[in-house]
């Protein structure tokens, strides 16, 4: 994932600027920013866009985690996303993790933040009017690991979400050289793995990638998909031809900024759409 990074770094600001004026003006909704973490590097904020008013049955909700290697990235980056959850009657929630830095915090403690970020949306359930059986989790790329991590690594069952939805995921990481550097030297990967811990009794989970991902190969994914199977859980796994990871067109490389052919994206969040109206967590309309 290394140039992946190097290269978000130069065009971050001009790919998610516009995409973040253009989100949440579909629907009224009510934001807020929460803090739910007080950590040593700082405190970690939650961004809360519920659906106008609290009347009626609680609602499902769904937290998101923005990819970026571990390395980079702030929660604006999943803003494009809200309008499509809240405004279906979701409170959709955006959550900050710690970064990277290979002195004080690793991808160790960024899935610690996704965990308290879940046990901090079920706490606050009633407050937001969320159904505390129905907290799905959405992550792309090193989101993804976040996410899935959440629900393989959680030490309580407040931490885990109900369901998962994730995008180019990095759910096998022990090959994964990046994801190895940004550890202390001797560090054993694999306890940082999902793939490798997957059990019974996991979230129903969704997974949508591209055929020639190079930055999260397909045999992880598939390795996850299968292993998740084996152990009773279900488990969706679409694949999409031409494209690689983030679903940039297999034409261009896929390991610098993601560049995704729309028609494809569109048609991997439509099916990450029918899981979560298959599984009760939003209306067909």
């Amino acid at each position: 994932m290394r140039n992946l990074v190097a290269a978000a770094v130069l065009t971050a600001s001009a790919l998610f600027s516009p995409i973040t004026a253009q989100a949440q003006d579909a629907c009224k909704l009510d934001k807020s920013e929460q803090v739910f973490s007080q950590t040593p590097n700082g405190p970690l904020k939650a961004h809360v866009f519920a659906p106008a008013g609290t009347e009626g049955k609680p609602r499902p909700a769904i937290v998101l985690f923005h990819g970026g290697g571990w390395v980079m990235g702030d929660p604006s980056w999943s803003f494009w996303l809200v309008d499509r959850y809240a405004c279906k009657g979701m409170v959709a929630i955006v959550a900050q993790y710690r970064l990277s830095d290979q002195k004080t915090a690793s991808p160790a403690e960024a899935s610690d933040d996704a965990m308290a970020a879940i046990a901090w949306t079920r706490k606050h359930a009633a407050q937001f009017n969320i159904d505390p059986d129905r907290i799905a989790a959405l992550g792309w790329s090193a989101g993804a690991h976040l996410a899935a991590s959440a629900a393989i690594f959680a030490t309580d069952k407040t931490q885990s979400p109900n369901l998962l939805a994730l995008v180019s995921p990095a759910v096998s990481v022990v090959e994964d050289n990046h994801f190895r550097a940004l550890f202390p030297p001797g560090t054993k990967i694999e306890d940082f793995s999902p793939a490798e811990h997957v059990r019974a009794d996991l979230p129903p989970t969704v997974m949508v990638t591209g055929r020639t991902d190079t930055v999260t190969p397909l045999a992880g994914v598939t390795k996850f998909h299968e292993r998740m199977l084996a152990a009773g859980n279900v488990s969706v796994l679409h694949v999409y031809d031409g494209v690689g990871h983030l679903f940039t067109p297999a034409t261009l490389a896929d390991n610098g900024f993601p560049k995704p052919d729309p028609a494809v994206q569109e048609k991997a969040y439509a099916a990450i759409d029918a899981f979560l109206i298959e599984r009760g967590y939003r209306p067909a309309n």
